[in-house]
């Protein structure tokens, strides 16, 4: 039987397992794909401590971790059209992606490019298109400056380039140890921790255009300090402090629109994944923590063998 990646009740690391499941069915408007790999992100780590977004059901258990993935279409649900039985596609699965098969929507699935790879395809729709969603919302113009917290993880990295693409300056909070890897990005870059306000305004004396934040809390608060008109600020990571400082959540598209853009841009040479870590499926837990601790550069992405 194919094996899935889950988690069996809400709480910590202790709740996962991988077990043997039925092949899944698609449904209407569903492709059923064979997996070959899986972005891994902290939203999966939060889905399985009881977070759930804003309007979304209860999941039931055990529930698959992962929300985004990459393989070939192997069944067709009812209904669907514009994908055939061997299309390599990437995309955002029904209920979780750490496993040899995964149920995708076809609203938020889209072709792969052939000179894109599974395993970085599989890094993009929830990272990139989260960085791309949240740069296109700002709206700035060429020359602008934005400042971007978490600028070393997942969609940090992403919306630094996004941004770099876009001709903006782009200010990239993240710890020291990730200096050379953000100001590789082409981010001049402010080491997080106490007194970060004062280092933003040394590092961007003018002020800051817009602040993309992806960590929250305390750092959103100083961030924000720098910036005049609040509607620019936006947060991938904590809505109630932005709405109290002025700012609100990224507004996310969630188009099979969105992930061919950010597909163009990573085959055009503007984007690059940065797939920095990879593991097989049996060694997802491994490749869980290393998001769940916080300290991973990049992109880390479960890599399904066939």
């Amino acid at each position: 039987m194919p094996k899935a990646y889950v988690f069996t009740r809400y709480g910590g690391p202790e709740t996962e397992a991988l077990v043997e499941q039925d092949r899944p069915s698609p449904g209407p408007g569903q492709v059923l794909v064979a997996v070959r790999a899986a972005g891994v992100n902290p939203v999966d780590w939060k889905q399985r401590t009881g977070y759930a977004r804003p309007g979304a059901g209860a999941r039931e258990l055990p529930a698959v971790l992962g929300n985004e993935v990459a393989g070939v279409v192997e069944e067709l649900g009812p209904d669907v059209t514009g994908f055939t039985v061997g299309d390599e596609v990437f995309g955002n699965p029904v209920a979780g992606g750490y496993a040899e098969y995964a149920l995708l929507p076809t609203a938020v699935t889209a072709h792969k490019p052939a000179a894109l790879s599974f395993t970085d395809a599989a890094a993009l729709p929830i990272a990139a298109a989260t960085a791309y969603d949240g740069i296109h919302q700002l709206g700035l113009p060429s020359g602008a400056t934005v400042l971007i917290t978490g600028a070393g993880g997942g969609v940090g990295v992403a919306a630094t380039q996004i941004a770099r693409a876009l001709g903006l300056t782009v200010v990239g909070v993240a710890s020291e140890g990730k200096k050379d890897f953000v100001e590789e990005l082409g981010a001049v870059h402010v080491p997080s921790g106490p007194d970060l306000a004062e280092r933003v305004r040394a590092a961007a004396p003018d002020g800051v255009d817009a602040v993309f934040d992806l960590v929250g809390g305390e750092v959103l608060e100083a961030a924000a300090t720098s910036l005049d008109d609040r509607t620019k600020l936006i947060t991938g990571a904590d809505r109630e402090t932005a709405a109290r400082l002025g700012g609100g959540p990224v507004e996310r598209a969630r188009t099979a629109a969105v992930l061919d853009e950010v597909a163009r841009l990573v085959v055009d040479g503007r984007l690059r994944p940065f797939v920095t870590g990879t593991f097989p499926l049996d060694r997802a837990a491994e490749a869980l923590r290393t998001v769940e601790d916080g300290h991973a550069r990049g992109k880390i992405v479960i890599e399904v063998a066939r």
